[in-house]
């Protein structure tokens, strides 16, 4: 399966690691793609990876009308959680080979 995950239909919680470059984000909202045909929507799903290989993994980008801004009222990080709004904005983008997850299943809750 090649999914879509874009973080334009995201609000992303992340853990990455300021001396390492591997890294992982949950997905509010992710679409898999099949045959070059969207679909549908996939639930509990986080992708990781390593920056480069990641970067390098990117085979499109879409124009100014895939731009959304989004945004959260809290930024997701330190303990106790930090309460401050952020928002990011992106176009689609299309990234084949990236190790995608289901949190359910990883969690044990499956």
């Amino acid at each position: 399966m090649m999914s879509r995950l874009t973080c334009t239909d995201a609000r992303q919680r992340g853990m990455p690691s300021a001396r390492t470059v591997n890294f992982q984000f949950t997905q509010q909202r992710a679409y898999a793609i099949r045959n070059g045909r969207l679909r549908g929507q996939v639930r509990d799903v986080a992708y990781q990876g390593i920056t480069p290989e990641f970067w390098g993994s990117m085979e499109a980008v879409g124009g100014p009308q895939t731009y959304v801004l989004g945004g959260a009222f809290n930024c997701g990080k330190a303990q106790p959680g930090q309460v401050a709004a952020v928002s990011h904005g992106c176009p689609s983008a299309l990234f084949r080979q990236v190790n995608i997850l289901n949190t359910t299943e990883e969690s044990g809750r499956s």
